[in-house]
């Protein structure tokens, strides 16, 4: 069963003359996609300044993968979690290439319960192996693959996955909006891979940090985040005005 958490107004503090403008705003909805070895609980915790950043824009909903992680001795951490395999022993690297997908369908069948029930959602945000998924995603939707719509996805430290089945998915360009978030000394899924994503996109926005494998969130990164949630914020909202002005 899916754990799906929500980052509730409760555990925003915006300045007092911005409450009222806060409570009554819209706000985007956002699935957020943790990475390998982790959880929806554990990945929201993890990026604390991410969500008080976009929280102007964004209401975040925090999705745990179906599959368990085993350790090397055979035990299980109930919390370590994957979106699939793609190795024989049920393990995940992002460097891996020509292996299978091991799960991957479970994984699809399980996003699409989580949008039926909680959607539908604006936007995709994943980070490592969940970017590599929310990639995936905006290249099946790009072919008419998906049974639901979302309209941006942001990645941090995304790559293609290596996966034999996945290959048939990057043969098109996707016209989806992007944000590609990466650190220039990531040596788990280095510069080259998020670059390989960011290729496969028409009108993809880049911000590069000094750092590694993490959600950044600081300086030029949080402005990054800000500028594209403000556009995406005009671009679906005004667009829904002008249908409800065009249908009154």
């Amino acid at each position: 069963m899916a754990e799906v958490t929500s980052n509730s107004n409760s555990n925003l503090s915006p300045p007092p003359n911005n409450k009222i403008m806060d409570k009554d705003r819209p706000k985007l909805k956002v699935l957020a996609f943790h990475g390998y070895r982790q959880n929806g609980a554990l990945f929201r915790g993890k990026i604390g300044s991410f969500r008080k950043a976009v929280a102007k824009y964004a209401q975040l909903i925090f999705i745990t993968a179906p599959h368990r992680v085993f350790n090397e001795d055979g035990g299980g951490d109930e919390d370590s979690r994957s979106w699939w395999f793609n190795a024989e022993d049920n393990t995940f690297s992002g460097k891996c290439l020509g292996g299978p997908a091991i799960g991957f369908e479970s994984t699809l069948k399980l996003v699409e319960k989580t949008v039926s029930e909680h959607g539908p959602f604006h936007g995709f945000m994943g980070f490592s192996q969940g970017a590599c998924l929310v990639g995936l995603l905006a290249a099946m939707q790009q072919k008419g693959y998906l049974p639901y719509t979302f309209q941006f996805a942001i990645f941090a430290s995304g790559f293609c996955s290596g996966s034999l089945v996945h290959k048939g998915f990057y043969d098109e360009e996707i016209s989806l909006p992007s944000l590609h978030v990466y650190g220039e000394s990531d040596s788990i899924i280095p510069k080259e891979m998020s670059e390989s994503l960011i290729n496969l996109f028409l009108k993809p926005v880049v911000a590069e940090h000094s750092g590694g494998h993490y959600v950044a969130c600081s300086g030029s990164i949080k402005d990054a985040y800000l500028d594209f949630l403000h556009d995406r914020y005009q671009d679906i909202y005004e667009e829904n005005k002008e249908k409800d002005g065009m249908n009154s």
